[in-house]
């Protein structure tokens, strides 16, 4: 502390992003070649943080080719959220919003799309987030079809938020997303083998009295978590015949469901859900009083580091927001569906709150010593006026 600030790990950035690049490349060629195949019937969305597309520029600049060439189909859509992947939405701060500008101008940017559908981190929602959502303009968000919040309604329809009805919904299907990233390889499963023909069965009758299914996955499913040898790809590239098959289906993207469908409710969500766990809440991130305590004293900055001149200072405060830090700190059981997420480059939660504070310590220092300088230097300018000025 005090001596040395180069507080992340470029080497195994560098090394992570270019295995899962190699690994779910052959993804976005699979895709492109769907789209070409049934001439822009078959469509896709992504979500992609600004921290991924900025390590895939440095480390795999071939990947964002790739997804430039999907979005030129114009059967491809890009949903803007937090640039870092953070939990600022459960901050009283403005980083919220401008994370998210930062983020719709990076979509602009590489894509030329600007986005009209927002997906915040890990799905994370509440009525007063959406609310915060649809004053920034946008018309659509998307969450998780939560048990607890649905009871007997059904995620397969289009709802609003309860605050401002001019937002509208787009839920999760659990069940039938986590059929393929959760099961798909699990040879003890009952429904091992999972084919196309089956799976699209599975899909007309959930939707036998409904309207959409959305299926959201995690992108690292497509040859990371779900190898090559797994058959994952064969299964994508034979859906979408299977489908077309049955006539009533269409792909749309999440603007085009806006678009299409009408909400039939307000969904009244009190308190911030996310696709994350049984529980589907976010006490992943804010479970424990070491996560509060780290979340606290992070937001409790902001306002210092947003007056100061220096971009290094901003940059190094918009990655430690990164949610994965609070992840690291969790101290509660592990479900099913959140082991392949439990790779901590730490061996307890406490010695990852411990490092990380460590850290935010230091990088408040500097922030208080800039400052300083700061203003000293804007006193010395007050005093010392430039020639010419009366």
């Amino acid at each position: 502390m005090g001596k040395r600030h180069d507080y992340f790990d470029d080497y195994t950035n560098a090394a992570t992003i270019k295995r899962i690049s190699e690994h779910c490349s052959p993804m976005n060629q699979l895709l492109l070649e769907l789209i070409h195949q049934y001439e822009g019937r078959f469509k896709v969305s992504f979500s992609i943080s600004g921290s991924a597309l900025e390590q895939l520029e440095l480390h795999s600049p071939e990947s964002i080719k790739s997804f430039q060439e999907l979005a030129k189909t114009g059967c491809v859509e890009f949903l803007a959220e937090t640039y870092y992947h953070t939990l600022a939405s459960l901050s009283d701060t403005d980083e919220f919003e401008n994370q998210v500008k930062q983020h719709v101008q990076k979509m602009q940017e590489l894509f030329g799309q600007t986005p009209t559908v927002l997906r915040n981190s890990s799905l994370i929602y509440s009525d007063e987030i959406g609310e915060r959502v649809a004053r920034m303009g946008f018309k659509g968000m998307l969450t998780d079809g939560a048990k607890h919040v649905l009871g007997w309604k059904s995620p397969n329809f289009l709802y609003t938020n309860a605050i401002n009805p001019k937002l509208k919904l787009l839920l999760k299907n659990a069940r039938l997303s986590d059929d393929i990233t959760l099961h798909f390889a699990d040879k003890t499963w009952s429904e091992w083998p999972l084919t196309a023909e089956k799976y699209a069965d599975w899909l007309q009758g959930s939707t036998a009295k409904s309207e959409i299914v959305n299926l959201f996955m995690n992108y690292e499913t497509f040859g990371e978590y779900l190898s090559a040898d797994s058959g994952i790809f064969d299964f994508m590239r034979y859906l979408p015949q299977e489908l077309f098959a049955r006539d009533e289906f269409e792909f749309l993207t999440p603007s085009e469901v806006i678009q299409k469908h009408q909400p039939i409710a307000p969904l009244h969500i009190p308190y911030p859900i996310s696709w994350v766990d049984e529980e589907r809440d976010i006490t992943s991130w804010l479970g424990n009083e070491l996560q509060t305590e780290a979340f606290e004293e992070l937001y409790k900055i902001q306002a210092k580091v947003k007056s100061l001149d220096s971009k290094s200072l901003k940059k190094d405060y918009e990655r430690l927001q990164a949610s994965e830090h609070f992840y690291y700190m969790r101290t509660k059981l592990f479900t099913n569906n959140e082991v392949r997420r439990n790779v901590s480059p730490y061996e307890s939660p406490y010695e990852a709150f411990i490092n990380y504070m460590n850290v935010l310590s230091d990088f408040t220092c500097q922030v208080e010593e800039a400052l300083k300088e700061q203003n000293t230097k804007s006193r010395k300018n007050d005093t010392h006026p430039q020639k010419g000025n009366k």
